[in-house]
């Protein structure tokens, strides 16, 4: 570097020169990756090829996620890529790093009880084997799309095992309008809204309502393919600050009930073990 460039740097005011160190690293962290990235990830070679240089470019987070896919890059790499480009990931994790193993050993023994961690975004973090079985096969849904919101709009086997359906879907979409007022300016929530929109008719004739609701405790109805009707009480356990984390659990709320959540649990062993 130059006298002058070395000059140039040190009169940049201190974010500036953040954001291009981050630029620098990033090129770095891509230009040790595979040549046909650009290709396969539809970003195309000269954008990509900017991005190699550290030119001051805007990334956007689809973006983004498209060369962590391509690049079939780990949770940890993929969180790497986020923090370099100063954006937020938009899709959960598999693997979370405020689900301790303290936390799944509590979903476990609330076991033949379905529970699950979720976040304010409805993104399911951990969930319990009976859980997995509750509205549909939840371990066969791609992790980007274990999304309460997601499911209850756009996955026919969850939504086919809702009672009430509709009522459900306009409760959670003016909870979820209710969260989002925290969340206004982060990407991850914006895509979630837009992906909904887009992909649900349903779910914008819900949001164009403006309604606002909160979380509460509540009993619920599901048709579970494998055991039939349960009827159980929704509890909400939050992990820190409300509209945070928290333990979604399902207590049966009859005899029936809990004897098929029993049976329930047993299928989830079985399949586990085969």
């Amino acid at each position: 570097m130059t006298t002058m460039a070395q000059e140039a740097a040190v009169r940049q005011p201190r974010p500036a020169r953040e954001a291009e160190i981050r630029r620098h690293e990033l090129a770095a962290f891509l230009r040790h990756r595979r040549e046909e990235v650009a290709h396969l990830s539809a970003v195309g070679v000269t954008w990509y090829t900017w991005l190699e240089q550290a030119r001051d470019i805007q990334v956007s987070v689809q973006v983004l996620d498209a060369l962590a896919r391509t690049l079939l890059l780990d949770p940890s790499e993929r969180a790497h890529l986020f923090q370099l480009a100063g954006a937020v990931d938009p899709t959960p994790a598999t693997s979370c790093a405020s689900v301790t193993p303290a936390l799944r050993a509590v979903l476990e023994q609330l076991e033949p009880f379905p529970a699950c961690l979720q976040n304010s975004r409805y993104d399911i973090l951990a969930h319990n084997r009976t859980y997995g079985l509750l509205l549909c096969d939840l371990d066969a849904v791609p992790p980007e799309d274990r999304n309460c919101l997601v499911l209850c709009y756009t996955h026919d086997d969850w939504r086919s095992s809702i009672v009430h359906l509709e009522e459900v879907q306009r409760v959670m979409a003016a909870r979820f309008r209710a969260a989002m007022a925290g969340h206004l300016a982060e990407p991850a929530w914006k895509m979630l809204l837009k992906r909904l929109r887009t992909e649900s008719p349903q779910f914008c004739e819900a949001w164009d309502r403006h309604e606002v609701n909160t979380h509460r405790s509540k009993r619920k109805e599901f048709d579970n393919a494998y055991v039939g009707r349960l009827t159980v009480d929704h509890t909400d356990l939050w992990l820190g600050p409300r509209q945070g984390p928290r333990m979604v659990t399902y207590v049966p709320a009859d005899d029936r009930s809990r004897q098929r959540l029993e049976k329930l649990h047993a299928i989830a062993l079985e399949r586990a073990r085969d």
